[in-house]
């Protein structure tokens, strides 16, 4: 069973940045396209970034310019490099692997003071 731990997160001022990290257990995380969604209290999960198996990103609009998503697959990790920070960016960001089904990591809080 793949088991994702993400960490990296915490309290930073608007402008601020962060990057976090997404370790998967299983060797079967290099094969996978990964990702990251967020949610925030009162909201529906929402897709963030996600990253081919071959390194494609793809970013929704509001982090475009912003937020780099990468990996390393010899370490099965992947990577969201947060810059310019905004206080609506204030989430509960979840790692996701795509296999057979979805898999989901426990989740790390982001929180950015205005």
């Amino acid at each position: 069973q793949v088991q994702l731990v993400e960490s990296g997160g915490g309290l930073v001022q608007a402008g601020g940045s962060l990057r976090l990290s997404c370790a998967a257990s299983a060797s079967t995380g290099s094969l996978n396209a990964m990702g990251w969604y967020r949610q925030a209290p009162g909201e529906q999960r929402e897709l963030v970034a996600s990253i081919s198996s071959g390194g494609s990103p793809y970013y929704v609009d509001f982090v475009k310019g912003r937020f780099t998503i990468s990996r390393d697959n010899a370490k099965n990790t992947v990577y969201l490099q947060m810059n310019k920070l905004k206080p609506e960016d204030t989430a509960l960001y979840y790692c996701t692997l795509w296999g057979r089904s979805q898999h989901w990591g426990q989740g790390t809080q982001v929180t950015v003071s205005s």
